[in-house]
């Protein structure tokens, strides 16, 4: 009789398991993301012995042993098998080796051109070039019409031009356009990119000169520390950039000075170019709980785990609140999670917890996850919530403390800012700022994040960001400086959100995709 009474027993059991969560539930999972906790784990990750969490370097190494520790202490698996870690191979950029010819003149890099790019070894030769006056493509003016540039060194010309009562011709006004402002630099290389160059020389002396300096100095003080992902498979090879001075642009074209007129030139033109790249791996770090119900949908909650290292003085810049923050914040929703998993309250979709390298050095972890090796489909991605710097107040703000910046949640979704407000509303009634949100913000954080690289490929988003302050990228960013109620706060509103959208029976709408 034992036997049966043991069975009936174990039944009851796991039908009571998988009853849905009460909201009582629910608040009691998020009860476990503590003040205590979340500082304990931000003294460590944001300690000196993690010597800045410098992409690459051992400090980094020293951050994602940690949080593959924590994660095996939580009992959370690993996305890969047998590991934690997604490897990113990285590359540093290094001053390219250039020698160039003008007429059979030789140049000096950092004395007369300097290298924009990073392209690959190569040798051009050519009798002829091609001036295209100010370098600008534009429905209102382009020095492009009726000019073959395809496989061409373009050489082009800093300003843009003006009407005879002296507006710009591009504006209609006084104001400068992305031809002459601090954009003229990329806008200048794209418009030679899209019509076929194979290389633009820019003559801008002035810019030149302090480019030049700084480029110098920086070779001078141990080089360049700049990172790069190896080119995408298929991706078009990248143009040859140069910034060049003025004694270069007139020996390139004799009347450069006075002429705007595109047109081509007889100019005998040489450059051997050497890329100089060093590998440098690193290493994004992800987790999973996965979904009980519908397994093959996804939501990932994403923190950077990288910070930008120690500078030569020796200082440590401990990134407590970027992100340190985010990076513990991310580990305190990962362990609510598990324990309403234990609890028999699982999520319905799959939780991926994934700590992304490189955000600092142009967002490459999260970029190398969405276009060069996503772990699960991209297609499969129901939203990303990106937490990125949520530990401090905004200065702006002080004496106005309960608040969150949200950046995106409305850009591909408006069930996703809907749910958004209404987890608020039920259960932290925090004030959800959107100064951020607006498309025509100067600081243009909603490109700053790890979010972006997901938004991009129509996955709906939403970056959590409490503002910049003045310890922002300094040695100051310490982790006594955190607002622990604050983060506290702000986690479990991210853990509602992420419930929400891990437990809803209809995956949310992407109703404003982009192409």
């Amino acid at each position: 009789m034992k036997k049966p009474i043991l069975l009936v027993a174990a039944l009851v059991f796991m039908i009571s398991c998988k009853q849905e969560a009460t909201k009582e539930d629910i608040v009691t999972y998020a009860g476990t993301i503590t003040q205590k906790e979340l500082k304990d784990h931000l003294y460590v990750y944001a300690s000196d012995e993690f010597e800045g969490r410098d992409t690459g370097k051992p400090g980094q190494k020293k951050a994602i042993a940690y949080l593959k520790k924590e994660y095996e202490a939580l009992g959370i698996p690993s996305l890969i098998e047998g590991t934690y870690f997604q490897k990113v191979p990285l590359n540093i950029v290094q001053t390219p080796k250039v020698k160039m010819t003008v007429n059979d003149k030789t140049f000096s890099y950092y004395d007369d051109f300097i290298s924009l790019t990073s392209a690959e070894t190569n040798t051009i030769s050519t009798a002829e070039i091609v001036y295209a006056g100010y370098g600008i493509d534009d429905e209102k003016y382009s020095d492009y019409k009726d000019l073959d540039v395809k496989g061409k060194v373009v050489v082009v010309k800093a300003g843009e031009p003006t009407d005879k009562t002296g507006n710009n011709v591009i504006t209609g006004d006084k104001k400068a356009s992305k031809w002459s402002n601090r954009q003229a630099l990329s806008a200048k290389r794209d418009a030679a990119k899209k019509n076929g160059a194979k290389a633009v020389l820019f003559m801008n002396n002035s810019l030149f000169e302090r480019y030049s300096k700084f480029y110098k100095n920086r070779e001078y003080n141990g080089g360049s520390n700049r990172l790069s992902l190896p080119p995408e498979k298929d991706a078009e090879k990248p143009i040859y950039h140069f910034m060049i001075s003025d004694k270069l642009g007139k020996a390139l074209v004799n009347n450069i000075s006075k002429s705007t007129k595109a047109t081509v030139v007889k100019t005998k033109f040489e450059m051997d170019y050497k890329s100089m790249l060093k590998p440098l791996n690193s290493e994004n770090v992800a987790a999973i709980i996965k979904g009980s119900e519908k397994p093959d949908e996804y939501i990932v909650i994403s923190a950077h785990l990288d910070h930008i290292g120690t500078n030569e003085k020796g200082d440590v810049f401990n990134g407590a609140d970027d992100d340190g923050s985010g990076t513990v914040s991310l580990l305190e929703i990962a362990e609510a999670f598990k324990t309403a998993t234990d609890k028999g309250h699982g999520p319905k979709r799959s939780i991926i917890f994934l700590h992304v390298t490189g955000e600092e050095k142009g967002l490459l972890g999260s970029r190398y996850y969405t276009d060069y090796e996503p772990l699960v489909p991209l297609a499969n991605t129901v939203a990303n919530l990106n937490i990125d710097m949520v530990g401090r107040i905004d200065p702006k703000r002080k004496g106005d403390r309960n608040y969150i910046y949200l950046i995106g949640a409305d850009k591909l979704s408006t069930e996703l800012h809907e749910i958004s407000e209404a987890v608020n509303k039920e259960f932290m009634n925090i004030e959800l700022d959107y100064k951020y949100n607006d498309e025509k913000d100067p600081n243009r954080f909603y490109y700053r994040s790890d979010h972006y690289n997901f938004a991009k490929n129509n996955i709906p988003i939403i970056f959590y960001f409490n503002g910049t302050h003045d310890d922002y990228h300094r040695a100051t960013d310490t982790p006594d400086k955190i607002n622990y109620d604050l983060l506290e706060n702000r986690s479990r509103l991210i853990f509602h959100t992420a419930w929400e959208l891990a437990n809803r029976e209809k995956r949310i709408i992407v109703d404003k995709a982009t192409k």
